[in-house]
């Protein structure tokens, strides 16, 4: 194919994923070969859709074509294999073996024959060299991690794997210009033309008609240039363009301007060599048409027809100065989201511009969603790979495995992000969008601190560029994690690095903590920049967001911070601004915005400063709470600002326009007017999200006004008046989330497991790691267990019934049981992580089942006491703790059979365990309706909670109480028969209760949805209740006609609920009659509650929500407000109780 016609279908496909032809576009792909989607072939061996891999791999390679290829093919053909295996399919293991694999036979007879004998073992895990192979999920990334390797050291994939980076719509602009062309040589020009059709040349003297049959274009009219910004556009998603960053390195050649040139500042300046083949081909083609107003040979007058036929607009072209004040700053506090950390950088997304993304001194990272206060991903730091690592590392993490973070910063594109550690390693990020977040790259970069990480394009290819403690700057290719450069001269460690291009020169600007500023060609031939920065201070240098003015902060040992503008052509200062503190507390941190404005937190405030004024401009305190040097970022329009606080939080500041932003993306659930007002209700803690969120799925997010102590009232449903709050002209009316009731079989999906087995009532209830099983224990001790293997996609749903497993032997897991105490047993059970084991008990001795066999693998543990509830310790699963009838809690070591420690502090038995790893921490309750926290370091008691038990209610002697920490593991759900609520740890501080109606009986079970945003809880009237888990607002309610039979010969009721471990908003009920239901909502709704309603509609408040906030040195609770958040009704009334 000639490289025109290879360009031609890059076009094709760029056309093709704008209009969402995505069929269509990795058909062509597969069929030209010019371009291997990486992310999409990603997400099919993800998917498993084994199928389209190979078809989507055989229009690039062949089996035989080299052995890179045969090892593609060979794993992904394995993986297939062991899966099989996994779902005990050998019928289908065998036609792959015979059909697939026998392939290799010829390459490896060896490996042919060992794979061959996995088919007689019962689990394919008793092979040596496949015992850790884990859940499907994991096994699939290491797998899909080795064939990208494989892949980009393949040859033929060389020039394949990068997407070319054009300008949006570079196919429509490139018609326009000849229908431009075309009417220019009309004869007869008309001012407007009539351009119906493509398949003519244009001509304004005759009617552009349909010629030789084809249908006219009228309905559509001509192709119209579109958005400046594509949301996405097919090269955004598969490779890295040039879209300019918020941060760190505009590019100068893409606008209207003259860039200035760079050469007299960079001393002994290396122009990189022009012929490299990574090139952007169209570059050329478009700065031309930058740089010129009119094709070569066109005279002027085409530029001044009445009507531009086809107007083109270039994303890269610069508006003229706009005019600011300082009313255009984001100064008004919008919303606080608690991070539980101390925040120690942030990042805004440089497309969607209400993502935030943060870093902490705990190495956590979060992603929030700014609009609706929603923490989207929430993950802890760890190694992903600690073998690969050097020693030094290694043995650095065996000291403390813990690290800070010290950047996070978005790719220019927002695909990916980076995130640089105290402590050798960066890690890239892949974040396709929502709460999905991948593992892209582990990089051992540095000995020791690792202070800065930054994206940059050199020679078009999308590198990070990172530096350290060991005084060195390198510079690494953000695919595939390849080292490209090491840049060295500094004498003290490197601080930060800011990359730039300023023409055709691309250079690296670093900072190191003794002052000294250098700057680096990507050439290794050294600095050609070494000045001082003013009182030796360690100082972050950013450009204004045009590229054209570099500014830089810093503070040096003294306490003294200088904020400053470089001459970029004379390497001197510009300018100095005034108004920073003498005694700073940290490093200055500061961030440009609008071209115009600069912002520098310090002295517990925000300063600001016109970029042409030194004198301080205007300051702000964000209503208090500041950290001393806090650390700022603005979004990439200026209209939102995030500041640190000094309780582990954020702050996000906003502007008019900001307002705005957040209105439309928070319309649903916000009451915009009080956004304005500030008399939102805050969520308590980390964990309580304002009503600004209809959900929240890491906790954290609350606004300014004082916690809200009490929603909903007394168990009526009622009718309230609004209190009017304070309006805004420019925002819509508030709205208001509608409860749904479902009351029909027709208004969900619900599907009964079949069951030939005696039925006999549920007592416990899970999913399966893997989300493809169910396994329900019942009363007489029974394990039962479905499989979900007729499904495509292997996982549970209610639209495919699964099928019950026994084993050939007929003996089915059954636990041993007491004959003293059959009635007062407490079934429980505990499933290993890669769900090969399940450790019970049923009031007897523990039982150690093999999942795959059904063979009881060892007992242990005689009663008395007995087990009354099972958890695995969260990274070693040879540690369990094991709740007892005696109020006692065992640590119990299986592999040794030896009990580690014994816990005790409860009065009644232990009916929950739950781990925080993140604390390291175990959290227990009893019957006794008390919380106990213990430390997992030396299992000593740290604290402890009795529930606050409504007035009037009288708990069951033996009421169990539930605890389960959310996906941040800092916040508690604690479940109770007269309640539910939500607790903090370490302190076991209350936030939030919420109450049921006594007439809907007792609570039976609750239990949070996979990703924390919901709540689903049992009841013994048979109802079901869906909660908002930020706020405990009552969403959706389903009645037991919805599900179970009208007129059922015992009293029914589901006992236990549990939550599918990858869908959110699919969960199982186990019932009194042993059976299990699957429900999720209709197909056309997604979720379990309806979207919101003007305000207005009526929502019956039937139970009380109960916020708390304890005081650390009184005994009485203090009520702050009564908000009844369905009504949207502040009274203004405060309580005290005793």
């Amino acid at each position: 194919m000639s490289s025109l016609n290879r360009e031609l279908v890059f076009l094709i496909l760029q056309f093709l994923d704008e209009e969402k032809f995505s069929e269509t576009v990795h058909k062509l792909e597969k069929e030209s070969g010019v371009f291997f989607n990486m992310r999409y072939f990603e997400d099919c061996v993800l998917n498993g859709e084994w199928d389209e891999v190979e078809k989507y791999l055989s229009g690039f390679m062949k089996v035989e074509d080299n052995s890179h290829s045969s090892r593609i093919f060979f794993e992904i053909r394995k993986q297939r294999y062991l899966e099989a295996l996994d779902e005990q399919d050998h019928s289908k293991a065998v036609e792959i073996l015979r059909n697939d694999l026998k392939v290799f036979a010829n390459f490896n007879q060896e490996l042919f024959k060992d794979i061959t004998k996995l088919l007689t073992l019962g689990n394919f895990r008793e092979n040596e060299q496949l015992s850790k192979y884990g859940e499907t999920k994991n096994a699939r990334g290491i797998m899909l991690d080795e064939i990208k390797f494989l892949i980009e050291s393949n040859p033929h994939f060389r020039d394949r794997l990068q997407f070319p980076s054009l300008r949006n719509m570079r196919l429509r602009t490139l018609i326009n210009q000849s229908l431009n062309w075309q009417h220019h040589l009309c004869k007869n020009r008309k001012p407007d033309p009539d351009i119906k059709t493509l398949f003519v040349d244009h001509n304004c003297g005759q009617s552009n008609a349909t010629v030789g049959g084809f249908p006219p274009l009228g309905a559509h009219g001509p192709f119209q240039p579109g958005p400046p910004l594509l949301t996405a556009s097919h090269s955004r998603r598969m490779a890295y363009p040039s879209y300019e960053p918020h941060q760190s390195f505009p590019v100068g050649c893409m606008g209207l301007s003259a860039p200035r040139n760079a050469g007299s500042f960079l001393k002994r300046p290396r122009t990189p060599p022009t012929n490299n083949s990574a090139m952007d081909y169209q570059t050329a083609v478009s700065e031309l048409a930058l740089r010129r107003s009119r094709p070569l040979g066109i005279p002027e007058e085409v530029n001044n027809l009445p009507v531009n036929v086809f107007p083109v607009s270039y994303p890269g072209q610069i508006s003229p100065h706009t005019s600011y004040s300082s009313d255009d700053l984001p100064k008004t506090v919008v919303a606080n989201l608690n991070q539980g950390s101390s925040i120690k950088s942030l990042d805004f997304h440089p497309v969607h511009q209400t993502l935030l993304l943060g870093g902490t001194n705990i190495g956590d990272i979060t992603i929030w969603e700014v609009a609706s206060r929603e923490r989207l991903v929430f993950e802890n730091f760890k190694i992903w790979d600690l073998e690969a690592c050097s020693e030094t590392m290694q043995a650095s993490m065996a000291n403390d495995y813990i690290a800070s973070v010290n950047r996070v910063v978005w790719s220019p594109d927002g695909s990916l992000f980076g995130v640089a550690y105290s402590k050798h390693i960066v890690h890239l990020y892949s974040y396709p969008g929502g709460g999905d977040l991948r593992n892209h790259v582990e990089i051992d970069a540095h000995v020791g601190n690792v202070s800065d990480i930054a994206f940059s394009h050199p020679n078009k290819q999308l590198c990070i560029i990172t530096c350290g403690e060991d005084k060195a700057i390198k510079v690494w290719n953000a695919v595939t994690g390849n080292k490209l450069y090491t840049f060295e001269g500094h004498e003290a460690p490197v601080y930060s690095v800011c990359p730039h291009q300023n023409e055709n020169i691309q250079f690296i600007f670093s900072t190191a903590t003794d002052g000294k500023i250098k700057a680096w060609l990507y050439d290794n031939m050294g600095s050609r920049v070494n000045y001082d920065a003013p009182g030796h201070s360690c100082t972050r240098m950013a450009y204004s967001c045009d590229g054209t003015r570099l500014f830089s902060c810093g503070t040096n040992e003294d306490g003294e911070s200088y904020l400053l503008e470089w001459d970029e052509s004379e390497g001197a200062i510009k300018r100095s601004y005034h108004g920073l503190g003498k005694r700073t507390m940290g490093v200055v941190q500061f961030d440009t915005t609008k071209n115009r404005f600069l912002a520098a937190g310090d002295e517990s405030h925000v300063k600001f400063w016109d970029m042409d004024n030194i004198n301080l401009l205007t300051t702000t305190d964000a209503e208090g709470g500041l950290l001393a040097s806090p650390c700022i970022r603005f979004n990439k329009e200026g209209m939102l600002l995030a500041v640190s606080t000094s309780d582990n939080g954020i702050k996000i500041l906003a502007n008019a326009d900001g307002l705005r932003l957040l209105l439309p993306i928070e319309g649903h659930a916000a009451d915009a007017s009080r956004l304005v007002s500030g008399i939102v209700p805050q969520g308590p803690g980390t964990f309580g999200a304002s009503s600004l969120a209809a959900k929240t799925s890491g906790g954290v997010a609350d606004t300014k006004v004082p916690l809200t102590a009490m929603i909903g009232l007394n168990g009526d449903s009622q009718s309230l008046a609004d209190v009017k709050p304070k309006t805004n002209d420019d925002l819509e009316k508030s709205k208001i989330r509608k409860l749904t009731e479902v009351n029909e079989p027709s208004q969900l999906c619900s599907l009964r497991l079949p069951d030939s087995l005696m039925a006999t009532k549920i007592v416990s209830l899970t999913y399966t790691n893997s989300g493809r099983s169910v396994l329900a224990l019942t009363y007489n001790a029974v394990h039962k267990l479905w499989k979900w293997q007729k499904n495509v996609s292997g996982k549970a749903t209610t639209t495919v019934p699964p099928q019950l497993c026994q084993p050939s032997s007929g003996i089915l897991m059954t636990n041993e049981i007491s004959v003293a105490n059959v009635d007062d047993a407490v079934p429980c059970f505990a499933l290993s992580k890669n769900d090969s084991y399940v450790i019970s008990a049923s009031g007897g001795r523990i039982s150690l089942f093999n999942m795959m066999t059904f063979n009881t693998m060892t007992k242990f543990m005689p009663p008395p006491p007995a087990a009354t509830f099972l958890a695995f310790h969260p990274t070693d699963n040879n540690i369990m703790a094991i709740g007892m009838e005696d109020s006692s809690i065992r640590i119990y070591n299986v592999r040794t059979d030896k009990i580690l420690h014994k816990l005790k502090g409860h009065q009644k038995r232990v009916t929950g365990l739950a781990f925080s790893n993140v604390l390291k921490v175990l959290v227990s309750s009893g019957s006794d309706s008390q919380l106990w926290l213990w430390s997992m370091d030396g299992w000593e008691k740290l604290a402890g909670k009795s529930l606050q038990i409504p007035a009037g209610r009288v708990p069951s002697l033996l009421a169990r109480t539930l605890v389960q920490f959310h996906q941040d593991q800092m916040h508690l759900l604690v479940v109770h028969e007269t309640q539910i609520a939500i607790y903090e740890a370490p302190k076991l501080d209350c936030l939030k209760q919420w109450i049921p109606r006594e007439t809907k009986g007792p609570i039976t079970d609750a239990t949070y949805s996979c990703d924390s945003q919901s709540i689903y809880a049992s009841f013994e009237d048979g109802s079901v209740c869906i909660l908002s888990a930020s706020t405990l607002r009552l969403r959706c309610r389903i009645n037991p006609a919805a599900y179970l039979p009208s007129n059922p010969s015992t009293r029914l009721y589901p006992v236990v609920v549990a939550a599918h471990p990858s869908e959110p908003n699919q969960f199982a009920l186990g019932l009194t009659d042993g059976g299990v239901h699957v429900l999720e909502p209709p197909e056309s709704e997604g979720k379990w509650g309806t979207l919101p309603v003007e305000n207005g509609g009526v929502l019956g408040v039937s139970s009380a929500v109960v916020g708390v906030r304890t005081r650390s040195r009184a005994a009485n609770i203090r009520f702050d407000e009564v908000m009844c958040r369905g009504l949207g009704l502040i009274c203004e009334n405060t309580w005290k109780m005793a």
